[in-house]
């Protein structure tokens, strides 16, 4: 299925139907913004993370009472979805799908919609079966810094303290470490991701601006629909993900019991959730 292009006077968007996966956002001077898996460092460039995002504790997780497996960053992203109905400025995607670590009936959605310079981020879900269940769900979007990270700053939208758990492989300890900032202003270095990520569960900001320090290209993203804010490269890496997820990896201590899970989404039949997030290009 050939990827959709999606376009207006200031943005050119590319995405692939394989797991609704973004493949490109060119600025209206032709300049690629997103990262385009090209270097060894890391082959993706946006993956969407559905039914999880991040790791479960041993990869499963209980349910009443029974045992689901299921991948760090769970199977959507790697799925042809279905082109539900596209225009010039926007396509919704959606996958029905069951699988072993979620057999439920349900209707994944992904909707992308160009508005100026912005690229509106729509996840929405719906239980279309007979029986609740939990799920998380989170952005992985990958931005181009091609000079490399310490060239880039990070612009809280409030000056607040910067604490990040701790990554202990998949999962996530209690213990934080205070991460540099001033006036609400993160200075981006390689160290911070020699372990992992950046974990902040706990932000009151809800918009974060990704800015060059030797140019005026710069990239906001807007997250209230989320909780928990994760910041993610490869040291050496020409990009910074930037991914606002609903839920938090499990920490060191969880129980398996996904209704325990920081951050996990309890959808009864019937209902419908949406969580958005919007990358504006400046």
């Amino acid at each position: 299925m050939e990827n959709i292009v999606l376009k207006n006077d200031r943005l050119t968007v590319e995405i692939s139907p394989r797991g609704a996966e973004l493949q490109s956002i060119r600025d209206e001077n032709g300049v690629q913004r997103l990262y385009q898996g090209d270097t060894p460092f890391w082959g993706s460039r946006a993956p969407v993370l559905f039914p999880v995002a991040g790791g479960f504790k041993d990869d499963r997780y209980e349910m009443d009472g029974k045992t689901y497996e299921m991948p760090k960053h769970g199977k959507v992203r790697y799925e042809e979805m279905q082109i539900e109905n596209a225009s010039a400025a926007s396509v919704t995607f959606v996958c029905t799908k069951k699988f072993d670590g979620f057999p439920f009936d349900y209707a994944f959605r992904v909707r992308y919609t160009l508005v100026e310079n912005s690229l509106r981020v729509a996840y929405i879900t719906d239980n279309t079966g007979d029986i609740p269940f939990w799920f998380c769900v989170g952005g992985h979007e990958a931005y181009r810094t091609p000079e490399g990270i310490e060239d880039y700053e990070i612009v809280f939208e409030h000056d607040e303290p910067l604490n990040s758990n701790i990554l202990v492989g998949n999962l996530l300890s209690h213990d934080v470490t205070p991460i540099e900032s001033r006036n609400g202003v993160m200075p981006l270095k390689y160290d911070y991701f020699a372990v992992d990520a950046l974990v902040f569960p706990y932000l009151t900001s809800k918009s974060v601006t990704l800015r060059s320090k030797t140019h005026s290209r710069a990239i906001r993203v807007d997250f209230a629909g989320n909780s928990n804010l994760m910041f993610w490269t490869k040291p050496g890496a020409p990009y910074l993900c930037i991914e606002p997820w609903t839920n938090t990896p499990d920490f060191v201590d969880h129980d398996g019991k996904i209704e325990h899970k920081r951050g996990s989404i309890h959808l009864v039949p019937g209902d419908r959730d949406i969580r958005e997030h919007t990358i504006t290009v400046l």
